[in-house]
Order: structure tokens, then C-alpha cells, then sequence
């Protein structure tokens, strides 16, 4: 195979289009190529009015060899891509099943790769499976009346169902972890494209199956998923794992266990605490989720290009001040929803969604101001914690259980907003208008609005008076890190902290990614030997 770089097709183009092109770029006939796949897709912005695809592809040729000698070119080399490979069985016998605690990314995917060694985990979710999951939610929205155990934080799937289903990293992937996990969300029912595309998202719409099929293809490798269990505690005897209690009383025998609890385990924390687990507070970042006319962001991103042919535009942006704090976009998510993402009674939080097809009309992202540990007013590996619940009651509080918000210039003005400007808040939950000027300290809020004003010379009128705010955004990422050594067990043996809740990822792909990574260090130590 030959991988060819940097071809470039116009907006309006099919996959012929595409193989011709190739060709070209190759100094060859297009029926010449026998097979062609294609690696990756991305858009050229860079120039107004000139707008393009560009794309990697792979192709089979007869005499290879012969065309890599003639074109001696950094876009033309032997195609190589790192195939993710799962260790042999350990020499260890593992006497009893291993416990997946969450059903999450990381802990989906740290039970599927299990699963398919012949682990036959065990999957305890404090939350529902994510069918009746979205009945809960729903009704929440609706409604306003919360489960407290299956909601927008809590159930199959974990935090990031109810969002974009965005599947963006940062991480760097020698081992193929992330290609694994994209061929898996495709396998499931996500759209073949995520395995290319620059920037793949599911959507919610489609998460929700594809979650649900993996489920399944899991229960058939012999795994167990146990819905509506909660783990309330440990048995440790001499520093080891020997159970796992559940609901406050059941006592589920294990050697093994992962910690995938997702960031808003505030509960778990505490057992853990208690439990004398070694863990400490983490920075994260705080702040609001930001409204803006989609056509406004499209317009400047892709410089009043025809959207006929063009998927509505993401942005991310991010600055650095000299009081050492960040202001930066998160969780964007183009044509989407504010959602009302809360998990305890009396306390608020939102987050962001969009469906597959990102029709909603607004963008939405959170922008959000980085927090230390200096800044949660307590001491203690939970202090980040009842950092976060403070601002969530104040949120509450303010809008009396409804997603307080408030345009952008009565914000700065510390004025109550009356009505929506030249467009209105696309939402999941009811609303309503509130000042939140004094949400957070005077700093924060300062650096906060210079954040918003730096932005507004990327993108502008991004400062616009009518730019809706929701608060608060801050669930960004999990304000505890749960120590793990390089065998990724905890400082009790047989317990095995795991993605974005222990404070190892952010997000959907490195959290999957880090449970591929705890199952590869349980399946590389034990071989299953379970007693009848």
C-alpha cells in the first residue's frame, strides 16, 4: 500500500473525484489504482473564497515499488499504520471475575477488551442502562424532576453520552489505542466517517445505539452488566483488594477491581477517602457555556463559503494572562444544546450537546477559567470537589432550579437581562434570566471577561451584547486524581483507578483509551481461573 498526502479536491466533489486526483498527484492513470481508502479528511480555510478538502488516502498499485522510486516526494511514501495489539495472558491465576466499576468509556471499553481475553467482567453501574437512561433524562428536561442515580452524569454510557459525542484527542497514540477505539464506535453503529474525518463526532442520537450494541457484544464474550449498583465501600484486608460493596450492604468477593467512576462520583470520592485511598485535589477550570448564532461562526470560519457543502463550524480558542490563569473554549459543540446537566438536589450544573446532524441553529461552548487547588478555599484531596458544589448551589439557587442565564453585556454591566437579543437560547431545561456577575471571585470574573474580549479578535463579535450565558460550567474535568503507580493500581493491590473520574483523561477517546490501558496491564499480569 502507498499512502499519498495532501490531496486536494474542491468543496463540491464525490470519491471519483477523489481517485482522480490521486492519480494525478502520483503521475498516474486512475484506473491504475486498485483500491483506495481514505486515511483522513480535512478542510482548508486558510484562504477566502478558496475553500477545499484535503485528503489522505491509501492506495494499492501494481508495481509499488516502481512508483515510490519515481515519486520521491514527503506526500507520497509505503503506507504505515500501528495496529493495535492486546497482550497474551498473564501466569497469574485470577480467582475471581474482575470488577468494572462504571460503565462509562473507560470502563466500556476496559470490559470489552476483557471481555474479548476471556475475562467475563463484571460491569456495576450505579445508573441505568442507557435505554431507559434517556427516558430519565427526558423527563428531567421536562419535567425538572431529577433521579438522582440516572441523569445526565450517572448511567450507562457516563457523562459524555449527553454531549456531542465528540471524539477529538490530544493524546499521543504509538500503540494504536485510538485507531481501536474508533473501528470499535464504528463497528457499533457510528458513521464510518469518524475513522477519517478531522474532528469525528457521534452525536447523542447515535451514541445512545452505539452504547447499547456494544453492551450487547459484551454480554455475548460472557461479560455481566449490573444496572441500579452502587459501590458504597471496600473490603481490604493487608493492603489488598478481597471485595467490593454494594448498595451499602451486598459483598461482592473481587481481586481485582477499576475505578472508572466518571468525574461527578462525588459520593465514591468520600468512600474512598474514608477508605484510606491515596488521592489529591486537582486543578480544573470553571466557567460558563457561551451561546452564539451558528451562521455567525460558519460565516467567519469558512468566509461566507456555501454551507450546501459544508458541515457547521467548530472553533477553539485559548489565551494565557499573567496572573498565570487560561481562559479557553471547551466541549464545543456546533448546531447544539445547552443542556441542564445536574446530578444533586439543590445543586446546578450545565453542560453542552448536540445531535448527529448539529441542526439546532446556535454554537455553544463552555469558556472557562483555570482553578488551582489555591483557589478551593479548604484543604483536603476533596476540597476541589465542594469547590465545584458551592458554585453549582449558587446556580441553583439564582435560577431557582431552572439554567440561570445572562447576555454578555449585562454581565460585564452586573445587570439582571430582561429578553434575548437577535436570537434566543437553544436549551435542554427550562431557563431563566439571573445575574451571575458574582457567581465566581472578582479574579476569576476578571480574567474571565478578558478571555471573552481576546476571543473577539479571532472570532468577531464574539464579545457581542447579545451572547447568551448559562452557568455553571463546572463539571469540566474531574477535580480529584486518585494515585496509581506505573502497574496502574492504586496504593491498595487489585484496585486499579481508570479514566476521567480518577483524573487520567478528559474526554471520550482518552478515557477509552486509559481503559484499554488498565485492561492490557490486568489481562498482561492474570490468566482467568475462576472458581465454580
Amino acid at each position: 500500500m502507498i499512502r499519498v498526502q495532501q490531496v486536494k479536491v474542491p468543496l463540491k466533489h464525490d470519491k471519483q473525484d477523489i481517485l482522480k486526483k490521486t492519480a494525478k498527484v502520483c503521475g498516474i492513470k486512475p484506473e491504475k489504482i486498485r483500491t483506495m481508502e481514505i486515511v483522513k479528511q480535512s478542510l482548508d480555510a486558510r484562504q477566502k473564497n478558496q475553500l477545499s478538502y484535503v485528503y489522505t488516502v491509501d492506495i494499492e498499485v501494481e508495481q509499488e515499488t516502481s512508483l515510490l522510486k519515481k515519486n520521491r516526494s514527503r506526500n507520497i511514501m509505503p503506507a504505515s499504520q500501528k495496529a493495535y495489539h492486546f497482550p497474551k495472558n498473564g501466569s497469574q491465576p485470577l480467582k475471581k471475575r474482575p470488577v468494572i466499576i462504571g460503565a462509562g468509556p473507560a470502563g466500556l471499553f476496559c470490559a470489552y477488551a476483557l471481555a474479548k481475553a476471556g475475562f467475563e467482567p463484571l460491569v456495576l453501574e450505579r445508573g441505568k442502562c442507557v435505554e431507559e437512561r434517556k427516558e430519565d433524562v427526558t423527563r428531567f428536561w421536562e419535567t425538572g424532576v431529577l433521579e438522582p442515580s440516572s441523569n445526565v452524569q450517572f448511567g450507562e454510557g457516563g457523562a459524555g453520552t449527553f454531549s456531542d459525542g465528540k471524539l477529538n484527542t490530544l493524546v499521543k497514540d504509538p500503540l494504536g489505542r485510538n485507531r481501536m477505539v474508533l473501528e470499535t464506535f464504528a463497528k457499533f453503529g457510528a458513521d464510518s466517517e469518524i475513522l477519517y474525518v478531522n474532528k469525528p463526532h457521534i452525536g447523542t442520537d447515535v451514541l445512545c445505539d452505539v452504547i447499547a450494541n456494544l453492551r450487547q457484544e459484551i454480554l455475548r464474550l460472557g461479560g455481566t452488566f449490573c444496572f441500579s449498583r452502587q459501590v458504597t465501600g471496600f473490603e481490604i484486608t493487608q493492603d489488598s483488594l478481597t471485595g467490593v460493596e454494594v448498595n451499602g450492604g451486598e459483598i461482592i468477593p473481587a481481586d481485582v477491581a477499576v475505578l472508572a467512576i466518571g468525574h461527578s462520583a462525588r459520593d465514591t470520592f468520600y468512600h474512598l477517602k474514608d477508605c484510606g485511598f491515596s488521592m489529591e485535589a486537582k486543578s480544573f477550570a470553571v466557567g460558563f457555556r457561551v451561546e452564539h448564532p451558528q451562521e455567525m461562526i460558519n460565516r467567519h470560519q469558512y468566509h461566507d463559503a456555501d454551507m450546501k457543502y459544508l458541515k457547521p463550524a467548530a472553533y477553539k480558542l485559548t489565551s494565557n494572562f499573567e496572573n498565570g490563569r487560561g481562559v479557553y473554549s471547551f466541549c464545543m459543540c456546533p448546531g447544539g444544546y445547552v443542556v441542564n446537566a445536574s446530578s444533586e438536589e439543590g445543586r446546578l450544573a450545565v453542560n453542552g450537546m448536540s445531535y448527529h446532524d448539529r441542526g439546532s441553529g446556535n454554537a455553544n461552548s463552555a469558556i472557562i477559567v483555570s482553578v488551582t487547588p489555591k483557589d478551593f478555599g479548604s484543604q483536603g484531596p476533596l476540597a476541589g470537589v465542594e469547590f465545584q458544589r458551592d458554585l453549582e448551589k449558587k446556580a441553583y439557587e439564582l435560577g431557582n432550579g431552572k439554567i440561570p442565564q445572562q447576555l454578555y453585556g449585562d454581565f460585564i454591566q452586573g445587570k439582571t437581562s430582561t429578553a434575548y437579543g437577535d436570537f434566543k437560547s437553544m436549551t435542554k431545561g427550562s431557563c431563566t434570566f439571573a445575574d451571575m456577575s458574582h457567581m465566581l471571585s472578582p479574579e476569576l470574573t476578571g480574567t474571565w471577561i478578558q478571555g471573552m474580549e481576546q476571543f473577539s479578535k479571532y472570532i468577531p463579535e464574539y464579545n457581542r451584547y447579545d451572547a447568551i450565558l448559562s452557568g455553571i460550567e463546572s463539571r469540566t474535568s474531574s477535580p480529584v486524581r486518585i494515585h496509581r503507580n506505573e502497574q496502574f493500581e492504586s496504593n491498595y493491590s487489585g484496585v486499579y483507578p481508570c479514566g476521567e473520574g480518577a483524573g487520567y483523561a478528559g474526554g471520550i477517546m482518552s478515557a477509552a483509551m486509559d481503559g484499554l490501558k488498565v485492561a492490557e496491564a490486568i489481562a498482561g499480569r492474570y490468566h482467568p481461573q475462576y472458581e465454580s
